[in-house]
C-alpha cells in the first residue's frame, strides 16, 4: 500500500512558480501546437514532438487555498462508513478560505454532492455563482475547522469518469501506447477517450491497495478533472463552459502490465482505489489561475514522488482543449451533473523513466494544481 497526498489546489500560485511558467510558456511559444489543425505536415510534427519531450517542466509551488470549495467528509472520531459512496455515511459542505467547514444539512441535499453541484450550477446560471453568493447560499449554523474532519473524494461515486488520452504533446513523446496511427512521433487526430470504473474513486490522503498478483506495474498521472455542473447531449464548443461547474485533481493510475497484457484501458486504470480525487472542488468562478483570471487553460499542474518532482507542465498545452473535450465527448454519450472529465496527463510518468519509475510500496505521491 502506498498513501496519496493532495496539496492545496487549484488556487493562486506563488510568483516564483507563475514567473517560471509564462518563461517556459514563452521560451516554447513557436513550437507549442494547441490542436492538431495547426499541423501542417508529419516532418513538423516529429520535430514537435521531440522538442517538447526534451523540455522540462516549470516547478509547481501549492499556493494559497481557494476562497471557496466544496468538499465530502466525515467527522474525526465518527465510525467509518462501510460504504463512503452512500449519501446517508457522509456530509457535504462547503468549505471557506480552506480552514472553516460550513456542513450542509444533509436534509436540504439527500443524494449527497451531485445534487449540490446541480443545485449550485442552476442557481448560478452560465456563469456561475460567485464565490460570495456560493457561500451565502448555503452558510447555515456555525462552522467547523476542517482540521476536525477526515475529507473524502469530493465526489464519492461520480455518475462517470470520463478519460483522455494523450492529451500533452510531450506526454506522446515519452511513451509508446502501441496504438493504430499514434506513436511517440505522432500526436492523435482526435481526442482518444475512455473511462475508469467509478468505483476506482478514493479520497485525498488516502491509501492506494493494488494485489501484486496482478500488477507490480502501478504508474501515476496526475490530472486536471473537469465537474459537470449542467447536463446535456451535443453540446458545443462554444458552449461548453455553460456546462461546468468547476474542478478538482484526479490522478489517473493505472496498472501498465495490466495495460499491456488485454490491450486496452479500461480495466488496468480500473482497479479500486485507482482514482484518487479532491480534496475539494474548485467552482469555476473562484477558480484562480497563473495569470490572476479564472481561465482553466492557465493552471500549472505538478506531480511530485517522495519529494522528487516528476510532472510540471502547465494547462495551456493539452492538445485538445476543454471546449473540444467536452464537445467530443457530449456527441456520443449524455453527460450528467457530476460527471468527473479528467483531461490528460503531462510528461514525467513512471513509464518514461529509463529505469522505470513504478510506484511501491510506502511511497507518497503528491499532485498540485
Amino acid at each position: 500500500r502506498f498513501r496519496r497526498v493532495m496539496q492545496r489546489l487549484l488556487g493562486s500560485f506563488a510568483r516564483r512558480s507563475s514567473l517560471m511558467m509564462r518563461a517556459s510558456a514563452s521560451s516554447l511559444a513557436a513550437r507549442r501546437i494547441s490542436s492538431p489543425d495547426t499541423i501542417r505536415d508529419q516532418t513538423h510534427r516529429r520535430a514537435s514532438v521531440r522538442a517538447f519531450a526534451a523540455q522540462a517542466g516549470p516547478v509547481v509551488q501549492p499556493g494559497p487555498p481557494p476562497p471557496v470549495a466544496l468538499v465530502s467528509f466525515t467527522r474525526k472520531g465518527a465510525a467509518k462508513p462501510s460504504d463512503p459512496t452512500d449519501p446517508d455515511a457522509h456530509e457535504v459542505g462547503i468549505v471557506e478560505g480552506g480552514q472553516w467547514l460550513w456542513p450542509v444539512p444533509r436534509s436540504k441535499y439527500p443524494r449527497g454532492m451531485t445534487q449540490l453541484i446541480a443545485a449550485l450550477h442552476d442557481a448560478g446560471g452560465a456563469d456561475g455563482l460567485s464565490p460570495v453568493d456560493a457561500l451565502e447560499r448555503e452558510r447555515v449554523g456555525d462552522p467547523i475547522p476542517v482540521s476536525h474532519v477526515d475529507l473524502l473524494a469530493p465526489i464519492p461515486n461520480p455518475p462517470s469518469i470520463v478519460c483522455v488520452g494523450k492529451n500533452y504533446l510531450e506526454h506522446v513523446g515519452e511513451v509508446d501506447t502501441h496504438m493504430p496511427g499514434i506513436s511517440k512521433t505522432k500526436p492523435p487526430e482526435l481526442p482518444i477517450i475512455f473511462t475508469k470504473a467509478p468505483t476506482a474513486v478514493t479520497g485525498p490522503g488516502g491509501g492506494i491497495v493494488f494485489p501484486r498478483n496482478v500488477t507490480d506495474q502501478v504508474d501515476y498521472e496526475g490530472e486536471l478533472g473537469v465537474v459537470i455542473g449542467k447536463g446535456g447531449k451535443a453540446i458545443a464548443a462554444e458552449d461548453a463552459f455553460d456546462h461546468v461547474f468547476g474542478y478538482t485533481i484526479v490522478n489517473d493510475v493505472t496498472a501498465r502490465d495490466v495495460q499491456k497484457r488485454h490491450q486496452q484501458w479500461y480495466l488496468g486504470k480500473s482497479f479500486d482505489g485507482f482514482a484518487p480525487c479532491g480534496p475539494w472542488i474548485v467552482p469555476k468562478r473562484a477558480l484562480v489561475d497563473v495569470e490572476g483570471g479564472n481561465d482553466p487553460q492557465r493552471l500549472l499542474i505538478g506531480t511530485v514522488i517522495n519529494g522528487e518532482r516528476r510532472q510540471g507542465s502547465d494547462t495551456s498545452k493539452m492538445i485538445f482543449d476543454i471546449r473540444t473535450l467536452i464537445e467530443t465527448v457530449s456527441r456520443c454519450m449524455t453527460l450528467r451533473p457530476g460527471d468527473i472529465i479528467a483531461t490528460g496527463t503531462p510528461a514525467g510518468v513512471g513509464a518514461g523513466m529509463d529505469p522505470k519509475g513504478w510506484l511501491k510500496v510506502g511511497d507518497v505521491c503528491e499532485v498540485t494544481v
